[in-house]
């Protein structure tokens, strides 16, 4: 399940890819890693449940917040948020 559901979400990112601005360009890749990041750690706990890895995913994104400006912060979770409403 949690595989599936990883693979649908970078999919999603993919096909943004021909259209996407620079920014979302950037959202795409920095999300990917927090996506992939957190998937590996459920799968290697064992865990299967979707809502734990968007609770993980969210962990992360907010756990790094320091790292992104106010504007790319909200690049990215205008992504996020778009992502799992199409999942």
């Amino acid at each position: 399940m949690i595989i599936e559901f990883e693979e649908k979400l970078l999919e999603l990112i993919d096909t943004r890819i021909e259209t996407a601005s620079d920014d979302e360009l950037f959202a795409g890749g920095y999300l990917r890693g927090h996506i992939s990041l957190s998937a590996a750690a459920c799968e290697e706990e064992g865990i299967n449940d979707v809502a734990e890895l968007k609770s993980r995913i969210e962990n992360s994104l907010d756990a790094a917040r320091s790292e992104l400006t106010p504007a790319d912060r909200v690049i990215v979770s205008d992504l996020w948020q778009s992502l799992q409403a199409q999942v």
